[in-house]
């Protein structure tokens, strides 16, 4: 990371938030208060919330398909060619 570039040559897609937290770093007495940069920092590297989340709903649409429940359905009237 140190080089700001990405596998491709370009910059890296972390780089601006990388960038961001090592800023506040240089900038505080208190490492604690650059806590939400670095959170930012890794869940660009690594995505661990958002694939978190993702198999969390993957769950949830796969024990509502077996409850019966069809999740993804519309359930309203609403753009079916019905006349108000």
């Amino acid at each position: 990371m140190a080089s700001g570039f990405g596998i491709t040559g370009q910059q890296g897609r972390c780089y601006p938030i990388w960038m961001d937290f090592y800023g506040c770093m240089m900038d505080t007495e208190q490492p604690s208060k650059c806590a939400d940069l670095r959170d930012d920092y890794f869940e660009c590297l690594h995505h661990r919330k958002e694939i978190g989340r993702l198999n969390r709903i993957g769950k949830e649409l796969a024990k509502q398909e077996e409850a019966g429940v069809s999740p993804l359905a519309d359930t309203t009237d609403q753009g079916k060619g019905t006349p108000s």
